[in-house]
């Protein structure tokens, strides 16, 4: 079972990371105006440091919202749009995208989250299949990523679903020594910055076995890494995600990990193909809020690295993947507590 479907529209991204830059956005202690009618609030830091981007697509969902008098509609959205999402860096722009997103969210005294998603052979040919051309461009492309960081805040979220499917030999065997290379060289490149904290993902509760995976994630440098990611867009439950985050702690070294509780306020959906229970399943709902408040030592924060409301690839009648989806977001947040 694979573990992350549905990266953010590199357009989007794009766009969105260009307009910081020149306008510098921030969502500090009050209410900032995205410039097209919605106000998103910041979370209090002392729960919550990350950075609520006030540009987002459920920020525009709520103006759309607003602006055609459904007002109810636009306070579910809000639900959205007022919590701190994964920006998944684009191909093209590496260091404008992060410079854009980490400045805007050091102005706002916070740190932004961000997903590294571009290894190459991505995703064994399904929804989110692509990545970077070779090896030589793909540490090019960290490098720019890097670059654009620099000394502020940022907590990564490294290559959803890269270890997990050297594990389950779905990427062919003559890519594996390269991708753990790879890895290791971005984990290494990413913390070498001052106040970057990287998290390299480790899969899900649901896909198999701790003992399955730990050796992977040692050659791919989790020693190197402040800990590993679970869950990443899919929806198995905190609980169990916790159960599954602390035996894989266990055999490396009792690293932290961060768990995306995105989507998983209602736990995983079992009424559909077994293969295809990840792809925009019907009936789910937010999980949740991101927060460094999760009551266990181990558990760094619970974050929001899928964007709800995303779809997850051209199944259940969705768009492409991570192309917004009003209709399902609005379903996360109506079925949400």
């Amino acid at each position: 079972m694979y573990g992350k479907r549905g990266a953010g529209t590199w357009a989007s991204v794009a766009v969105a990371g260009a307009a910081l830059l020149l306008a510098g956005c921030s969502s500090g202690g009050g209410d900032d105006d995205d410039g097209a009618g919605a106000k998103v609030t910041q979370q209090p830091r002392s729960s919550d440091p990350f950075w609520v981007n006030p540009s987002g697509n459920a920020a525009e969902q709520v103006a759309r919202y607003v602006k055609d008098g459904q007002k109810d509609d636009a306070e579910q959205i809000r639900k959205i749009a007022e919590q701190p999402t994964g920006e998944w860096i684009g191909p093209e722009n590496p260091e404008a995208e992060a410079r854009g997103f980490t400045e805007a969210a050091e102005k706002a005294n916070r740190s932004a989250i961000l997903v590294l998603y571009n290894i190459p052979h991505r995703d064994c040919g399904q929804f989110s299949q692509g990545g970077a051309a070779d090896g030589d461009a793909y540490k090019a492309w960290i490098d720019g990523v890097a670059q654009g960081i620099g000394d502020r805040p940022a907590t990564v979220i490294l290559e959803p679903d890269a270890i997990l499917h050297l594990v389950n030999q779905c990427t062919p065997a003559e890519f594996q020594e390269e991708r753990y290379f790879l890895l290791k060289n971005a984990v290494g490149k990413l913390k070498s910055l001052k106040n970057t904290k990287v998290y390299l993902d480790a899969g899900n509760a649901g896909w198999g076995h701790p003992d399955q995976i730990f050796q992977p994630l040692q050659q791919a440098g989790i020693d190197q890494a402040d800990g590993f990611s679970v869950n990443v867009s899919n929806f198995y439950s905190t609980k169990d995600s916790i159960a599954y985050g602390k035996q894989l702690s266990a055999k490396v070294g009792n690293k932290h990990f961060v768990i995306d509780t995105s989507r998983n306020g209602n736990g995983p959906y079992t009424g559909g193909k077994a293969d295809e229970n990840w792809c925009n399943p019907p009936g789910r709902a937010l999980g949740e809020e991101p927060t460094t408040r999760t009551d266990d030592a181990l558990v760094d924060a619970y974050l929001w690295v899928k964007r709800p409301g995303e779809s997850d690839g051209t199944c259940k009648g969705g768009p492409k993947a991570g192309q917004w989806w009003a209709d399902y977001a609005l379903k996360l947040a109506k079925s949400s507590k």
